[in-house]
């Protein structure tokens, strides 16, 4: 699936990835490919970007309040703040 994770900054992540886990503003949500259609406020916390499969490697951000959204394959995240870790 195809994950994009921007700021009002910065565009801090676009490209394939396994799975994604977001904080959402009522806890951890879990995205995977194929997921419905889905759409959530983001709370604050740690946002994982799953990528090579079988946790050979991910991409972690501090963010803290937005939205992320699933369309088809597409996962979008768009925080109002953003912090790479």
């Amino acid at each position: 699936m195809h994950v994009t994770v921007i700021s009002p900054e910065r565009g801090v992540f676009d490209g394939a990835a396994d799975a994604v886990v977001a904080p959402a503003f009522d806890g951890q949500v879990g995205i995977l490919p194929g997921h419905a259609p889905f759409m959530t406020l983001l709370g604050k916390g740690v946002l994982t970007v799953q990528v090579g499969g079988g946790g050979s490697g991910s991409n972690r951000f501090e963010v803290a309040g937005g939205f992320l959204q699933v369309v088809g394959d597409a996962v979008r995240v768009v925080a109002d703040q953003v912090q790479t870790l």
